[in-house]
């Protein structure tokens, strides 16, 4: 029984090959879309999961409430951690771990330059369960000068040789020697380092919690609730960061008292940091929560369309199967008998749409791996898992698709259907169809309208006017290593007739500035007293003219003013948090942390010196401590010769480490990377699902043109052209893609308003995003129809009179 079952279905399947083709092709091309995004969504939602007992492990950050907003940092100062722990029993155990600098490090004549490693405590490595391939992980950072490396790492200095006990030079900054060697951190985490270096080693006059720059972890007892712990927080702040405010700002205790309720201590947990975390001061770029929802919410949508196509061409072309149906029922076949036969034939449809998509999964991986960033290898997809869901998801398709004409078809009287053409069953089902056309064209709308404000906002970012010139600006980072040269450095390149100006600063726009509190001295004594975090820039005499940033009122810093050495320049939003017009500014003076005041001297136009995502904060810029950047702008016209003598100039001192440089332009662009992949990889999506639903309107239109052969001879024949024919069949399907059009507007205007809240500056929705977006899925839907309904509007009469 099961085997004639089957036997007619592959019969069936071979007849109409060119209509099952489109139908396995559209279902396949959703199942791979859906099974892509599906790998992308697992990989976001299973960060930070490796360690032993991750639910349990929390970040410590701080909250600080200022400036009419609240500024959050993921890192706190670096007694906070062992004073957690000591304080409350809920606190099982602490880490902590700080960034280091770039470093060129040596080990023979092997030099290479190490962006990527942290400063960690013994505990390290065993509180986030990263195994040790070499070494002993309870001793291999607990000695001062040792160093834990990746095996990538111990390849780079000591080829195949074991790394225990080689000893590498950090120049200046000592040597280290190697006690451990892991494999590597995993894929996927939060952070991602090549070495960890001893964190003992680190020596302070007292321990501090009022600042920040230590990441610190800790790991609660089971079954304690990280919001009531998170509730006693406040008292440490009054204990411990009170005193410290007072005697850092010299202010008296009511002021300082202040701190209780602006600066809060936070808990995050460790699998939330990845998708919920956006400070500037991240380790690494993050995902987005929102991110998630959208792509989760575009693969439902891709399947539904596929699923839509294989359901709508399904039902259709079962219509014409009313009288195999009626002769079947004659020869004796039961209901029951009718129903499965045709579930079997849409089960085993969608099982080979199974079958193609896996196909094409598996030759995509590597392309989808370039384009995400995503590692994910083919056995993801065949986890009993994986598996098992796909399975249940293509008979559940392949049972809607089924279900409805089996049943339908299936209860018609014998007499009636064998009397019938074979498009009277049909008409019931014309509603059906429509609906499920208007859905697909509103999500073809939607993602149409969707993937143009992204772009368009990806646009608007890149080219915001900054206030600052970041064209032709040569960014040469490792300047530090020079010494007492670095101002020697700029004055050879200032010799260069292509160089017109060059700076030497700590701090450049696209990388994280220095920050403290400050307050106005002048508002001390009044009522609208307030600390305010401000971000710092430490500059030379030439780095605002450099980067051509305009003046508003006053003057630049420079040597003709020795005291400007405790002079500022600050932006407007400055000005404004400290409670002044930008003419008031000048000559007022703040104090920061340890006392220090400064005066300002002047007053620049606001510029954006982080990412356009976020609101340019209040900014302060004075001369440097120390320095370490220098930034040559030059003549656009004389990149190369630029480069060349700036090299040259470079190796004449003789440095540790041999020239690197880069483009201000480029650092720029570089910080917009994520939003420029998602918006690649969310374009191609939809695209794809936009193709889905031009390619099932496709099927259908050479599905009414089939079923209205006749009619058409007729209306040729009683004098009507190729063209009224033409919009007689598009017509009715045209109406459908504008009711989708009206249904979708509202609907994803909302969505994309909701998803630009996100940016601190955007685009605003616009109408002809929206115009657009219709007439290019009118065209669309147009061109999806346009050859089958033009075949059957020039096709000879006379043959689609003899038709049957």
């Amino acid at each position: 029984m099961f085997k004639s079952y089957f036997v007619i279905a592959w019969r069936s399947l071979i007849k109409n090959r060119t209509f099952y083709f489109i139908n396995i092709l559209g279902l396949s091309i959703g199942l791979t879309c859906c099974l892509l995004i599906s790998a992308y969504l697992y990989t976001e939602l299973t960060y930070d999961t490796y360690p032993q007992q991750a639910d349990q492990i929390y970040r410590v950050g701080i909250n600080v409430n200022g400036n009419g907003a609240t500024d959050g940092y993921p890192h706190v100062d670096f007694a906070v951690g062992r004073g957690m722990k000591n304080a409350f029993g809920e606190v099982a155990d602490f880490t902590r771990f700080i960034r280091a600098k770039q470093l060129y490090l040596r080990y023979k004549e092997t030099v290479f330059k190490e962006q990527h490693m942290a400063m960690a405590d013994s505990n390290f490595l065993r509180f986030f369960s990263i195994q040790l391939i070499e070494g002993n992980d309870k001793t291999a950072l607990r000695e001062p000068n040792s160093i834990v490396v990746t095996k990538a790492f111990a390849q780079k200095y000591f080829g195949e040789e074991s790394p225990l006990g080689k000893v590498l030079s950090f120049g200046q900054d000592g040597e280290y020697k190697v006690t451990g060697m892991i494999s590597e951190v995993p894929d996927k985490s939060h952070f991602h380092f090549d070495a960890f270096i001893s964190m003992s080693g680190l020596r302070f006059d007292r321990e501090t919690w009022s600042n920040v720059g230590v990441y610190t972890y800790l790991r609660l007892n089971e079954h304690t609730d990280p919001v009531t712990l998170q509730a006693k927080f406040p008292q440490l702040v009054e204990k411990y960061v009170v005193p410290e405010v007072q005697q850092d700002m010299g202010i008296s205790l009511a002021e300082a008292q202040k701190s209780v309720n602006t600066f809060i201590f936070t808990l995050q947990p460790l699998r939330d940091i990845h998708l919920y975390s956006h400070s500037a001061y991240e380790l690494e770029p993050n995902g987005d929560i929102k991110y998630v929802y959208i792509f989760g919410a575009l693969a439902i949508f891709i399947l539904l369309l596929a699923c839509v196509n294989f359901i709508n061409l399904s039902t259709a072309a079962s219509a014409k199967r009313s009288r195999e149906v009626g002769i079947r029922k004659v020869m004796g076949s039961l209901r029951m008998q009718l129903i499965i036969q045709f579930l079997t034939e849409s089960v085993l449809l969608s099982f080979c749409a199974m079958f193609v998509a896996y196909g094409i999964v598996s030759i995509l991986l590597p392309y989808f791996h370039q384009l995400t960033g995503i590692a994910i290898g083919f056995d993801f997809f065949l986890q009993p898992v994986t598996v098992a869901i796909v399975l249940f998801s293509l008979v559940a398709v392949g049972m809607l698709a089924g279900i409805y004409p089996a049943f339908f078809l299936s209860s018609f009287k014998t007499l009636r259907v064998l009397k019938a053409n074979s498009g009277s069953a049909d008409g019931k089902r014309n509603s059906l169809r429509s609906g499920l056309v208007v859905f697909q064209f509103a999500v073809s709308t939607a993602l149409i309208v969707a993937t143009l404000v992204i772009y368009q906002q990806l646009s608007f970012m890149q080219n915001k006017n900054l206030g600052y010139n970041k064209e032709q600006v040569m960014v040469i980072e490792d300047s530090y290593l020079l010494r007492n040269n670095e101002s020697v450095l700029k004055e050879k390149l200032l010799r260069n007739s292509r160089v017109t100006n060059v700076s030497i600063a700590r701090n450049i726009p696209g990388a994280p500035p220095d920050g403290t509190q400050a307050f106005a001295k002048q508002n001390l004594e009044s009522e609208s007293h307030d600390e305010i975090h401000i971000d710092i820039f430490r500059i030379d005499y030439d780095f605002v003219p450099t980067l051509g940033i305009a003046l508003k009122e006053g003057r630049n810093l420079s040597p003709d003013f020795p005291s400007d050495s405790s002079g500022i320049v600050i932006n407007e939003t400055a000005a404004r948090a400290f409670g002044w017009t930008t003419d008031e500014a000048l000559n007022k003076t703040i104090v920061t942390s340890g006392q220090n005041e400064f005066h300002v001297v002047g007053v620049v136009k606001d510029f954006n010196y982080a990412s356009v995502r976020e609101k340019i904060g209040p900014l302060v810029m004075m001369l440097p401590r120390h320095n370490g950047i220098t930034l040559v702008k030059f003549q656009a016209a004389d990149v190369q010769e630029v480069i060349a003598f700036a090299r040259e100039q470079w190796n004449a001192f003789n440095p540790d480490a041999p020239f690197a440089y880069s483009f201000l332009d480029q650092r720029f662009s570089a910080m917009y990377f994520s939003e420029e992949r998602t918006g690649k990889v969310f374009t191609i999506f939809a695209v794809i699902a936009i193709a889905i639903a031009a390619l099932g309107l496709f099927g259908l239109s050479a599905y009414t043109a089939a079923q209205r052969t006749k009619e058409i001879g007729i209306r040729k024949v009683l004098g009507a052209s190729a063209t009224e024919v033409l919009i007689m069949l598009s017509k009715q399907f045209l109406i459908l893609v504008v009711i989708a059009f009206i249904i979708a507007v509202p609907v994803v205007a909302w969505t994309m308003n909701q998803w630009l809240e996100d940016f601190a500056y955007r685009i605003a929705l616009q109408w002809w995003v929206f115009a657009l977006a219709g007439v290019s899925v009118v065209a669309i839907a147009f061109a999806s129809m346009l050859f089958q309904t033009m075949k059957a509007a020039v096709a000879n009469p006379v043959k689609s009179l003899r038709s049957e």
